[in-house]
Parts: structure tokens; sequence; C-alpha cells
């Protein structure tokens, strides 16, 4: 099933400049591709019912005859073993042409984001990625990838980075201060949590109550992912999506399902300190 949030596309200019209220929405354009969000690398190898591969769907939408594929491995301090799993993953898509990006970016590496056609970003540390993407400039880069029309995939702490933010754990904090939220790319304009099932979503719970405002936050679970379309519209991978939006001080959950016709609503939930 593919959910478009119901003040998608109504945000003013003005709006857009009230920080973490307001929350921009890109411009549908046949330039941008969707952006896909993994909560592990399961998805990387799964198969559907037809026994099609899932990587096989995602290099269908990629123009390039012989594309290449770049993997960020800034949140997992470049550790070549999740590289390994990446190059699995394109052995499988038979994209041949890859490379991890470190975080110590040379003029070969730059010169090959340039022309990646799907870009990766890896698992690990939200703040620890993010740190490194704007001190070594993939912030920036990135998003103009993105708007060139690359196909860009977060997996884990990646699909974090790829939506509003986060909130970072007490012992994540600079100061003992009350605890900021951590905005990210905001290229899809909601917060993502992955593979917090077993905490019940509490930290994506609480998450959409301290950005607040428009914010609503999607949890994705261990083996599941979740598509954000150009056209905003949300669609769940093999797993059902888990939706909280703030309503008043009440933090209220849904689920929604793969392939249904429509969000299963769940009462709402005591709120969330």
């Amino acid at each position: 099933m593919k959910s478009k949030p119901e003040d998608a596309g109504g945000c003013e200019s003005q709006e857009l400049k009230e920080g973490l209220h307001g929350i921009e929405y890109a411009t549908p354009s046949e330039q941008l591709k969707p952006l896909y969000l993994l909560a592990d690398s399961q998805l990387l190898f799964w198969k559907d019912e037809e026994g099609e591969p899932f990587v096989h769907t995602v290099r269908a939408r990629l123009e390039t005859v012989e594309p290449a594929a770049a993997y960020i491995g800034a949140s997992n301090g470049d550790d070549p073993a999740f590289y390994s799993i990446f190059e699995a993953a394109m052995d499988e898509a038979a994209i041949s042409s890859r490379r991890m990006i470190f975080s110590e970016l040379d003029a070969e590496a730059l010169d090959f984001v340039d022309r990646a056609d799907w870009i990766v970003l890896a698992g690990g540390d939200v703040a620890r990625g993010w740190q490194t993407f704007k001190q070594n400039g993939l912030s920036q880069i990135l998003m103009r990838r993105y708007y060139e029309g690359a196909l860009l995939m977060g997996i884990s702490a990646g699909a974090v980075q790829l939506g509003l933010g986060t909130v970072l754990a007490e012992d994540d904090a600079a100061s003992p201060q009350a605890i900021e939220p951590l905005e990210t790319f905001r290229l899809v304009p909601h917060l993502i949590g992955a593979h917090q099932e077993a905490e019940d979503w509490r930290p994506l719970a609480a998450a959409v109550r301290r950005f607040g405002g428009h914010a609503r936050g999607y949890g994705i679970p261990a083996g599941g992912g979740m598509i954000y379309h150009r056209d905003h519209t949300i669609e769940p991978l093999r797993r059902p999506l888990v939706e909280f939006s703030l309503h008043g001080e009440t933090v209220s959950q849904s689920v929604l399902l793969p392939g249904a016709a429509e969000v299963e609503e769940e009462p709402e939930s005591e709120p969330v300190n």
C-alpha cells in the first residue's frame, strides 16, 4: 500500500522557515528517484513471492546500462565487513562498478560519487555519520546528487539520516543540557526508526513528541523497509510500518500494511515523556 500524508504538498514557504515545525516536501519531478529506507541489510537479499530479487527491482529504476553504486560507510567507521555485505548485494544486482567511499574523501572518491547511480548510506551510529557528512561535505554533495537523479538508499542509521533526524541519547549528548533534536537530510519529511520493536518503538515515539509540530514517525521493523515516492506516498516493504503522530499531548499509533487497502488504526497511546 502507498499512504500519502494528509498535509503533503500544503506547506507554504513561510512554514518551511519554522525549523522543526516546518516540514519540506520535495517538488515531484520525473528526475527524482524514490528514496529507499531499510531497517537492515536483509532486504538486499530478499526475493518476492515470484522469486524476483529485491535488488533487481531497485536496479530497474536506474536508466544507466552499466550503473555505478557507491557505499558511504561513515556511520559505521568505514568498517570493511559491512562493505562486503554491500558487495554481495551488488553481485546479485549484476553491478560491477562499485566503490566504498571512505570518510576521508579524495578526488577519485568525489568523482565516483558524482557519477554514481545508486548511493547507499550505511548503518551504524546516526550522529557519528552525520557529523562526518557535515565535516567532509557529503551532506551537501548527497543532496545535490539526489536532485540530479541519483537513487539514495539508507540502511538502519542511513535510513534515519534520510529523514528529519533523531533525538540523541543522553550519553551521546555533548552537554548535560536538555537533549536537542539532531536534524539530518530531511529528504523524507518524517522521523524514521529502525528495528526498535524490542523497545516497543519508544525512542521513535519520543522523537515525534520532541520534534513536535507536523512531524510523523515511521518505524521500520527488522527485515523490512519503506519507499518514499516522489509524489510523497509511502510504501511498506515486506513488513508492516508503524506510524506515529502527535495529537495535542498524545502520540497516536497506527499500522501501515504492505499491499493493504488502508491503514489499520490502533487506540491512541499514553503521552510519551
